[in-house]
């Protein structure tokens, strides 16, 4: 895969609503995902053959996109709305570097009128926040990374 098919990939979901893309070919993987604040990451196979080398491309429209996590992701198992917090004039539940228990509460997920608390699977420390407050969110999205303990 070229850098040229990369970019024509890129033009493709330009204004368009797809907020996540993963293709997969011929031992090459591009993941793009928008509505966070790093940039785009490309993986592909290294030139000598040592393992995956990652180099940054621009997002062009919307959002830049965020890179391929390294830690333990905390995904939604529902469609909804993503709250950091229980009310709007409370604190979040979790905050970038703070230390998290396995089952305390990170966030909630408004799904049909319920508000369903979304809670840690694992033990460790929140290294990003991948949704803002008050977005939509699919099923499976990554909401945090934490790099367990």
């Amino acid at each position: 895969m070229q850098i040229d098919d990369i970019k024509a990939v890129l033009d493709l979901i330009e204004g368009t609503d797809v907020s996540e893309l993963e293709y997969e070919d011929e031992g090459v993987r591009i993941v793009v995902r928008r509505g966070s604040q790093a940039p785009t990451m490309v993986a592909a196979p290294s030139l000598h053959g040592t393992g995956m080398a990652s180099m940054q491309l621009p997002n062009p429209g919307g959002p830049p996109a965020a890179p391929v996590s390294t830690g333990h992701l905390v995904t939604s198992p529902f469609v909804g709305t993503f709250y950091r917090a229980p009310s709007p004039d409370s604190p979040p539940f979790a905050e970038v570097g703070q230390r998290v228990e396995k089952g305390q509460t990170l966030c909630i997920v408004e799904a049909m009128k319920l508000m369903n608390e979304i809670e840690a699977d694992k033990s460790g420390t929140v290294r990003r926040i991948l949704i803002e407050n008050a977005q939509p969110v699919e099923y499976g999205a990554a909401l945090f990374e934490i790099e367990p303990a």
